[in-house]
């Protein structure tokens, strides 16, 4: 027996709402979110560490360098960029 256009639209509409029911939230909007500090709370943060924000404009080239050598150093791009810079002032 073949069913109509309209009935078989109904059922994909109730299938893909019950697989909609049944997914786990994401990390990002569940439990983990609570977890991770706003922005606001993150400058407070970055301020009482003394860390203050510093932008500047390099070429796609270096920071690609500067990209693959934070992927391996424990203080991320920022201990990085830090480490880098105390060296070539000192």
């Amino acid at each position: 027996m073949s069913m109509k256009k309209t009935d078989l639209d109904r059922l994909a509409g109730i299938k893909l709402d019950s697989q909609m029911h049944g997914a786990a939230i994401p990390g990002r909007f569940g439990k983990q979110a609570a977890q991770l500090p706003d922005r606001k709370e993150q400058r407070r943060l970055d301020a009482a560490a003394g860390l203050v924000p510093f932008a500047c404009k390099l070429p796609a080239a270096l920071t690609q360098q500067l990209r693959e050598r934070a992927a391996s150093h424990e203080g991320g791009i920022n201990g990085l960029v830090a480490e880098l810079l105390q060296k070539s002032l000192a």
